[in-house]
């Protein structure tokens, strides 16, 4: 019986019935090991392929330099598409969005430009800037309205020793209790902190 290899490395078929079969090896140990018949279709393990999982598909493939998850059949049209000006089809709150997204990137100047790729390029030190400017101004607006807020709660003390002052100097509180003389010995500093706020605001 006379064997010859066929297709693949390690599988071999017997001429006189057609079979194939892994022949007898010896292990490392020195035993040996039986022959093996193949069914058809078998594979040996050492020539699997590996298991590519779509994404190392697609890279692989000639379409790797669009985005991931971008369908390469409308990639061509979704690259030179442009923002249309057409506003016939949409509703009015849909124009009225579309104005007031133009504007607003007016009055930001923010600069895009768009890569060969079809990306849009936004300029980042420029928006930074713009933010940190704008975090200024809250800041200066906060401090402003804090401010206010605490003129308004002096005055609003100042105003109830007043209250109280003329309470006794009319006599319908004859007898003022302790607290409420510590409160009328306050008003001056209290008018004095007022008037500080109060220049503050001005400046």
């Amino acid at each position: 019986m006379a064997a010859a290899p066929i297709e693949r490395t390690g599988i071999v078929q017997d001429e006189l019935t057609g079979e194939k079969f892994i022949p007898a090896s010896r292990r490392p140990d020195g035993s040996w090991r039986k022959p093996r018949r193949v069914k058809e279709g078998y594979v040996p393990q050492e020539e699997v392929p590996t298991y590519e999982n779509k994404g190392v598909q697609w890279q692989k493939s000639s379409m790797s330099s669009l985005p991931p998850g971008l369908n390469p059949d409308t990639a061509p049209q979704a690259s030179n598409k442009q923002p249309s000006e057409n506003t016939e089809n949409m509703s009015k709150a849909a124009k009225k969005n579309a104005k007031r997204k133009e504007k607003k990137k007016q009055q930001d100047g923010q600069t895009v430009s768009v890569t060969q790729s079809g990306l849009p390029v936004v300029n980042i030190s420029e928006q930074m800037a713009r933010t940190s400017l704008n975090a200024k101004k809250d800041k200066v607006e906060g401090d402003k309205h804090d401010t206010l807020r605490k003129v308004r709660q002096l005055r609003k003390k100042v105003k109830q020793i007043e209250d109280l002052e003329r309470r006794i100097e009319t006599g319908e509180l004859k007898q003022p209790e302790k607290d409420q003389l510590d409160k009328i010995s306050k008003k001056q500093s209290l008018v004095d902190e007022m008037e500080e706020l109060q220049l503050e605001l001005d400046d």
